[in-house]
């Protein structure tokens, strides 16, 4: 079996890592309290906003730690439409979750609903990013910590959810953030202490792009796009704001002459 190293560049990848899943978690959170908030088109456009945070976050989370993940004895590659497809899974499931809970009437179902959803979601973005790997060997999974990565999965996005329906303040809000990164970092090494790698030594170039060339400048615009994004949702006035300015603009209406005696 090939030595697997999780953290080859030391605690950068982890911390790094853990950081976008928080960001991810915190905007997804505030767009799905914005959403809650509003009607119409207005709501349908924050629940989007929140899916792409939540997906982006999650998945730029996996392969920032990926670029730390290295087997002794071989390269690794990554099969770059796998890598997408990854991408687009974690979007759409997320979203399918956020739309359940946004729109739901009983909220209890539509929570379990979402959370399954978004759960089964992350771990299939997480695994399909692990079917991206290229390596001279065979890969293993120990079925028992791939389980266990996918209940965390699961429980994590469920929370989240609740979270998103019950948490209001930012200050809550930032706390279950930095509750869910976490969450979520732990299925991450949860799934990859599930791995094993059965070394084959070969010269033959491995297929696919290596994690600088590809890996790295997408996690880098995806994590700008997080940090706009973020940006964008602090500027933007709440629901309450907009009334409120709404009021003191309307015209004071005046008072209707009294008829002469």
């Amino acid at each position: 079996m090939g030595h697997l190293d999780h953290a080859a560049l030391g605690w950068l990848t982890p911390a790094l890592s853990y950081v976008m899943a928080c960001i991810g978690a915190a905007l997804g959170l505030r767009c799905t309290v914005r959403a809650l908030a509003t009607t119409g088109r207005s709501r349908r456009n924050w629940l989007v906003t929140a899916a792409s945070a939540i997906g982006t976050g999650i998945w730029t989370m996996h392969f920032v730690a990926m670029l730390g993940f290295g087997v002794a004895g071989t390269d690794i590659r990554y099969d770059v439409p796998l890598t997408l497809l990854s991408l687009l899974v974690a979007m759409v499931v997320v979203c399918a979750g956020v739309f359940a809970v946004g729109y739901g009437r009983d909220r209890g179902r539509a929570l379990l609903v979402g959370g399954l959803t978004t759960g089964l979601g992350v771990a299939s973005m997480h695994y399909l990013g692990m079917a991206a790997v290229r390596l001279h060997g065979d890969v293993t999974y120990d079925p028992l910590l791939v389980g266990l990565s996918v209940l965390i999965a699961v429980v994590a996005a469920t929370a989240a959810l609740w979270a998103a329906l019950n948490i209001k303040s930012p200050v809550a809000v930032t706390i279950a953030s930095l509750i869910m990164g976490a969450a979520v970092s732990s299925m991450h090494y949860t799934g990859m202490f599930a791995v094993g790698v059965r070394v084959t030594p070969s010269a033959v170039a491995l297929p696919g792009a290596t994690a600088m060339q590809f890996i790295f400048p997408l996690a880098v615009g995806l994590g700008s796009y997080l940090f706009l994004t973020s940006a964008f949702v602090a500027l933007s006035p709440t629901a309450g704001e907009r009334a409120a300015s709404a009021s003191a603009q309307r015209p004071v209406q005046s008072a209707a002459p009294q008829p002469r005696s």
